[in-house]
């Protein structure tokens, strides 16, 4: 157990904790949110803060996103003692450099009885999934069909090379019950938890034992993420007594949540880290912002630096509840960390985010043959910065013959929701995003010239501009999404 600040009883080691994303897309603010408490409560207490990257999923890697997690949490300040790229004593921090580990143990557990090979082919079990819900049974899931295979009968089919799956054989009866830090004890009905697949057929652990390895492995002491994973935990804390070893303490923090108190997403709402900094946030503002969403200092107090909540942290001053992600508040924090600079300040930090070389240098190469005074650059380029844009000069752009606002509509977020089920177009490179647009138009039966004309306009609010694609790919993604999604909820207010 913990103390009501979170420190281990006298005599323990100090903390180690860690973050553990997965490279699958653009950093999201909710694993910064997470990063922000890992960090302050490892420093608070002198312990360690670890990076690893959970890697196993490689039908959803992304490549290039383990450097953007990377880059996202240091713009934040969020640097950790251990990682992949800094290494550490108790590396690979990449669970796909682990294989051999995860191997090692998941053999453990068939050996002690504690996990056991299953061979049910997908049809079956698809077919079993079928039959429970036409049965309209209140659980679905593995039904143990493989629990009573013989070791020699199973090490004789692993052995003609049938394909299988490891599973975690969990007790049919009892509970499993853990304390969460932040919520008090928890309980689950073990009649009610599946038997987790713990090792895929392609030779690849699943998150849940990979996890519980790593963190043994690397000597996590407290477990701080998202309430999403109480769900799992119980199977963790099951794993963690299989293996015989001790489990870390447990602290799942609230959601972060839309206004409509939805779980935030990039649906609705930009959830890039990367946003966030290429709209011109400062990023001890955000800092600052996302503390405030699930800590407290006192007094009323919201603005604080991450010294300051280090100084002061205490668990009693974590909320377990579900935040919203106030965008306005975020807006007014951010631009009362703007007006107390001094110009000078101000002009370094405009210069060194806003208008750096790095940043204009391929803007200016789009403008170049389009502009014909040094002060028409500013304008022509205008569209590249800030967020949502002004649609009333170019309303009547967004109209397509033959077709009525709401399938304009649909189509748009049909459009920017594909781009993340094609890997290529996830990229966000200009070729990409060309060879996805002329596909999605054949596959969807619209003309090029109507889609592209409605991009263009949604993406700068203009007829005109650079080639579409490149114009895409250097206003980036997040930017591109949210005057997508603006289109769309304007275009859901007019009459067919």
């Amino acid at each position: 157990m913990t103390g009501q600040d979170g420190a281990r009883p006298p005599g323990r080691l100090p903390p180690r904790v860690r973050i553990a994303p997965s490279p699958t897309g653009d950093p999201h603010v909710g694993t910064a949110y997470i990063a922000l408490f890992n960090y302050v409560f490892a420093r608070k207490h002198g312990g360690k803060f670890i990076l690893r990257i959970e890697d196993t999923d490689q039908e959803r890697y992304t490549a290039g996103s383990e450097a953007a997690i990377f880059e996202a949490l240091r713009w934040l300040g969020l640097e950790w003692d251990e990682g992949p790229d800094v290494g550490g004593p108790h590396g690979p921090y990449r669970q796909s450099e682990r294989l051999p580990l995860y191997r090692q143990e998941i053999q453990k557990l068939v050996e002690k009885g504690e996990a056991y090979p299953c061979f049910c082919t997908k049809e079956r079990l698809d077919q079993l999934r079928r039959d429970q819900i036409a049965a309209k049974q209140s659980t679905l899931g593995y039904d143990g069909h493989c629990r009573s295979l013989s070791p020699a009968e199973a090490a004789a089919r692993m052995a003609a090379g049938e394909a299988h799956v490891v599973r975690l054989r969990v007790p049919d009866d009892g509970e499993t019950v853990f304390v969460d830090h932040l919520r008090g004890e928890v309980r689950f009905e073990n009649r009610l938890i599946d038997d987790q697949v713990l090792f895929k057929s392609d030779g690849f652990p699943t998150y849940h034992l990979a996890n519980v390895v790593d963190d043994h492995d690397m000597g996590i002491t407290h477990v701080i993420r998202g309430e999403e994973w109480i769900t799992s935990t119980p199977k963790h804390v099951l794993l963690y007594k299989a293996f015989g070893w001790e489990a870390p303490e447990f602290f799942h923090l609230g959601l972060l949540r839309n206004e409509d108190k939805s779980k935030l997403s990039k649906r609705k709402n930009p959830v890039s880290v990367f946003h966030y900094r290429d709209l011109g946030y400062l990023p001890e503002t955000m800092l600052n912002f996302m503390a405030n969403l699930g800590y407290s200092m006192g007094d009323d107090r919201e603005r604080f630096t991450v010294d300051e909540m280090i100084a002061h942290f205490d668990w009693s001053r974590v909320s377990a509840g579900g935040p919203v992600f106030d965008q306005k508040k975020l807006e007014a924090f951010d631009g009362a960390d703007i007006r107390a600079m001094s110009v000078d300040t101000l002009y370094d930090r405009l210069m060194e985010r806003t208008l750096s070389r790095a940043r204009l240098l391929p803007l200016l190469a789009q403008a170049q043959e389009r502009v014909n005074r040094l002060d028409d650059f500013i304008p022509y380029l205008s569209f590249f910065f800030g967020g949502s844009l002004d649609y009333g000069p170019v309303l009547d752009k967004l109209k397509v013959k033959d077709r009525t606002p709401d399938e304009v509509a649909t189509t748009l977020e049909a459009f920017a929701q594909d781009i993340e089920r094609d890997p290529e177009a996830r990229a966000f490179t200009a070729p990409a995003l060309d060879a996805f647009a002329r596909g999605f138009c054949e596959r969807n039966g619209w003309k090029n010239k109507d889609l592209f004309m409605l991009l263009r306009v949604a993406v700068t609010g203009r007829t005109a501009s650079p080639s579409l694609f490149d114009t895409m790919a250097l206003c980036g993604k997040d930017r591109c999404r949210l005057r997508i999604r603006d289109v769309v909820a304007l275009l859901r207010t007019q009459k067919g």
